[in-house]
């Protein structure tokens, strides 16, 4: 099979690290654990330049691993693949890859042993080496889990990195992965997109180099700041939540109410640079972003558009909203419910046209504007208060009047003889049969009016 000089393929992964903790926080000390994958196929004895790379592989990797020996909260281990059973005439071991040095505190030495020491003899198995690292972290809740593959090829065992790769990240294990192939150009971008980001290094020194910032990247602090833009593009909205979705597993992995800090600007937040986000701002209706991917190691600045106004609903005469009312709120034009809201209440929607149904009887659709910054009011007038009576339990429907035709807008209780609801002011019908009259034209039609802050009585006998 051909053979692909690749150094390295770096996965986050997020094994035992809930939402609530993924938030850095100064009173939690977050550990990162970095598990290296080193490729000891027999390719690796090739050159690059005038060096075989397997042992610029083990000095610049050894070098590095021994620059995070006093970095406090940073934990290393070692799996190698390919390094006990030899190729032997076209039949290769699929299965030899193997946890050489678990996490455990102060085992930098072990580790550059084992590098020094290694000899490359067998296959490439990217998939199964992947896919074995599942069982290399221990339980932890505040760790941060990265996995850094040095390899110079591409998968020999018949397995399928790709796949390997989309169901762990699928399935929360692992986020973004980032590629880094050895002098064989951007042609290869197009065979690893399916895992993640390609890059080239075509000497040692660039490997050097792209091995320091893989390394920073999973080790420094990422920030940004979310910009929720009103009508003007000025970053002035604030108070609503924010979710932070990893793009591939949909797992939440933030969830923060947006804030303006001290200086009356946008807070500064610090996440993971690994991940990419899909962000959804909770506002009503929601907005949202997608594709999200931050600057490691910077300070990022994600704009969303989110201009908002408020609507106030008010019931004349009512204060303290004894009347319970609510409403329903769409924007015009969608099926879709956004909000029921009380009255004497107010609340934040985005700048549009939005239908309102006010569940009072009889019912009132309004049609409101929603404008940057401004208080749209929707005022009902005082109900009154109607009370039926019956002799008994029976069958009762209220009518309104409309365009010259009944238009049922409330039906009795049938299991109560007497009942009192808050109706709006106006002349309605009401259509009464009792259970116990068994004939159709005992039936008993009465009109009746409602004044607002009155009380009526309605007979039904």
């Amino acid at each position: 099979m051909k053979k692909l000089k690749v150094l390295f393929l770096a996965f986050l992964l997020a094994f035992h690290y809930s939402p609530a903790q993924k938030q850095v926080e100064k009173e939690d000390t977050v550990i990162t654990r970095i598990l290296f994958i080193f490729d000891a196929s027999q390719s690796m004895w090739s050159n690059m330049g005038s060096e075989r790379k397997i042992v610029i592989a083990q000095r610049l990797l050894s070098a590095a691993i021994d620059s995070l020996k006093n970095i406090e909260n940073v934990r290393v281990a070692l799996r190698v693949y390919g390094n006990r059973v030899d190729i032997n005439k076209g039949v290769q071991d699929c299965e030899d890859t193997h946890l050489e040095v678990p996490f455990e505190k102060d085992n930098i030495d072990k580790i550059k042993h084992v590098l020094k020491s290694t000899q490359p003899k067998g296959t490439t198995l990217i998939a199964r080496s992947l896919e074995a690292t599942k069982e290399d972290f221990p339980a932890c809740k505040n760790c941060r889990n990265v996995v850094i593959l040095i390899t110079d090829g591409i998968e020999a065992c018949d397995g399928d990195p790709c796949a390997v790769s989309r169901a762990l990240q699928q399935n929360g294990v692992i986020l973004k992965p980032f590629i880094i192939g050895l002098g064989n150009g951007k042609e290869y971008d197009q065979y690893f997109r399916c895992i993640g980001e390609y890059y080239d290094a075509s000497n040692a020194n660039s490997f050097k180099t792209i091995l320091s910032v893989v390394i920073s990247e999973a080790l420094s602090s990422t920030t940004c700041q979310v910009n929720l833009l009103d009508v003007n593009q000025k970053p002035v909205e604030t108070n609503v939540t924010m979710t932070f979705y990893d793009k591939n597993s949909r797992e939440v992995k933030y969830n923060l109410i947006h804030t303006m800090n001290s200086s009356g600007n946008p807070d500064t937040i610090s996440l993971d640079p690994i991940a990419t986000y899909n962000i959804v701002v909770h506002t009503k209706p929601e907005m949202s972003k997608e594709n999200v991917k931050l600057k490691p190691g910077q300070h990022n600045i994600i704009s969303i558009d989110a201009p908002q106004g408020s609507l106030f609903l008010k019931s004349n005469g009512n204060m303290n909203n004894q009347y319970n009312f609510k409403c329903v709120v769409k924007q015009s034009g969608k099926s879709t419910i956004i909000n029921v809201q009380d009255f004497e209440k107010t609340e934040k929607y985005i700048v549009g046209e939005y239908e309102v149904e006010i569940l009072t009887i009889p019912r009132i659709i309004s049609t409101v504007q929603i404008a940057q910054s401004t208080t749209s009011k929707i005022e009902v007038p005082q109900p009154g208060k109607v009370s039926f009576n019956a002799l008994g339990s029976g069958y009762g429907f209220i009518y309104q009047t409309v365009d010259g035709k009944l238009k049922l807008i409330y039906e009795l209780n049938t299991e109560q003889p007497n009942e009192t609801i808050y109706m709006l002011p106006g002349t309605y019908k009401i259509v009464y049969r009792s259970k116990t009259a068994k004939r159709t034209m005992y039936s008993v039609e009465k009109e009746f009016k409602v004044e607002s802050g009155k009380q009526a009585k309605v007979d039904l006998f």
